[in-house]
């Protein structure tokens, strides 16, 4: 007889081999002391600083967001009670989407359960619904966004992350009346670069393409109102589509597309992945539109994210930490083997009360595993200092490489399946 249990437990053997199996730390966030958490260790509850939160703003803590959260689920209850077609387009989910649409300058927005399902379904139902449509999909595309690509069943190229002229190159090859789908991120979450919006707007004009861009890494952070990338370089109306989640600095849960009436219209009524699956609860939906229309006129979350980004790069270079390169909020600071990235990671937990999730293949490639780190505007000095101390003390119980007021690292990952 098949062992069929013996298989999983084969495949989870073949993880812990690689150094890749995974351990999920168990937190508890506290309301209001963010990034203070506690976490559930073997000996007992610990006080904790996580420091490589999603909740890039700490918007899942402010008390306009909980306070919308809680009034919708008084009034509204706690669940959607169906898909958007079976009685789940609820108050609080129209009104996200208006909100969404006027953060983008779109006619329309569509809500999905996250930004995954948003990217997945988004992408192979656009693509399906061109004919003999070709994508072109950046060589470091996040993995709901590879899926996408696959779901879709279309010709698809990858084109060299960030790599005008061999976008162009691919386009080009392309017969003029092809229907082209260039997708791309605007801020890439494991290198923290930046793509080059205006220039592959300009290419997609030229060839005759639709543009398809993914800001989860962005909306809420960078921009006059918070839309993003796209908004900062004020190519907004130049882009087809653009996709965001509301789980990262918007501090709640769910993804969404911006574009026109008739692309949305269409990804409302084919695609499978949002038809078939339960709506965003109306609870959660408020809570999205609070943060989003708080974002959209206080700069001060921005602001403070930016000191406290610059400050905490500058203070692990000081200390002669392998920071990566990067022009945005994502602070990489790079290990390169994934024995040690797990280990200082625990270290850190362990004897610091210092969280910050190990990086290792397949989200990044071999070689490349490191220390991912997004400070916030929570995140101040002394929380800095604190940090680079317990990293100084990892870095040297490990015989791990430290310089001298380090340049940052020069660098750039081919990544698999980037995550987060």
């Amino acid at each position: 007889m098949f062992d069929y249990n013996g298989s999983f437990q084969s495949a989870i053997a073949a993880l812990k081999r690689e150094r890749r199996y995974r351990m999920f730390a168990d937190l508890e966030r506290k309301a209001g002391q963010f990034p203070h958490a506690l976490w559930n260790s073997p000996s007992g509850k610990r006080n904790v600083v996580v420091w490589c939160s999603n909740d890039y703003l700490g918007m899942g803590q402010h008390p306009k967001v909980i306070e919308a959260m809680c009034a919708a689920a008084r009034t509204m209850g706690a669940g959607a009670g169906g898909t958007r077609n079976i009685s789940g387009t609820n108050r609080a989910l129209v009104k996200l989407e208006d909100e969404l649409a006027d953060l983008h300058g779109k006619e329309a927005a569509l809500v999905f359960t996250s930004g995954y399902v948003s990217n997945h379904t988004g992408i192979a139902t656009i693509a399906k619904l061109l004919p003999n449509c070709l994508i072109l999909s950046d060589a470091l595309n996040h993995n709901s966004m590879i899926e996408g690509v696959r779901a879709a069943g279309c010709a698809r190229q990858i084109w060299r992350h960030n790599d005008l002229e061999h976008l162009e190159e691919l386009l080009s090859r392309a017969a003029p009346d092809r229907p082209k789908l260039i997708v791309f991120e605007s801020v890439y979450s494991m290198d923290g670069d930046i793509a080059p919006l205006e220039a592959i707007c300009d290419l997609a004009e030229r060839y005759n393409a639709m543009t398809y861009l993914d800001e989860v890494h962005a909306v809420g952070m960078y921009g006059p109102r918070g839309a993003g990338i796209a908004e900062q370089e004020g190519v907004m109306a130049r882009i087809d589509v653009i996709e965001g989640t509301l789980a990262k600095a918007f501090g709640t849960l769910g993804g969404y597309i911006a574009a026109s009436d008739a692309v949305v219209d269409a990804v409302r009524s084919h695609a499978p992945g949002f038809i078939f699956t339960t709506a965003l609860p109306p609870a959660v939906a408020a809570a999205a539109t609070a943060s989003i229309a708080h974002l959209k006129t206080s700069g001060a979350e921005r602001a403070g994210q930016r000191t406290a980004v610059a400050a905490t790069k500058a203070a692990l270079r000081k200390a002669g930490l392998p920071v990566l390169a990067t022009e945005t909020h994502i602070v990489p600071v790079m290990v390169g083997d994934p024995d040690l990235c797990k280990r200082a990671s625990d270290i850190l937990l362990d004897r610091h009360g210092i969280y910050i999730q190990p990086i290792n293949y397949p989200t990044v490639a071999r070689g490349t595993e490191r220390l991912r780190i997004t400070p916030t505007p929570a995140h101040d000095i002394r929380l800095i200092q604190q940090l680079t101390d317990a990293m100084i003390s990892v870095w040297q119980e490990l015989d791990l490489p430290l310089g001298t007021d380090n340049e940052p690292v020069q660098h750039r990952t081919q990544t698999i399946a980037a995550g987060g």
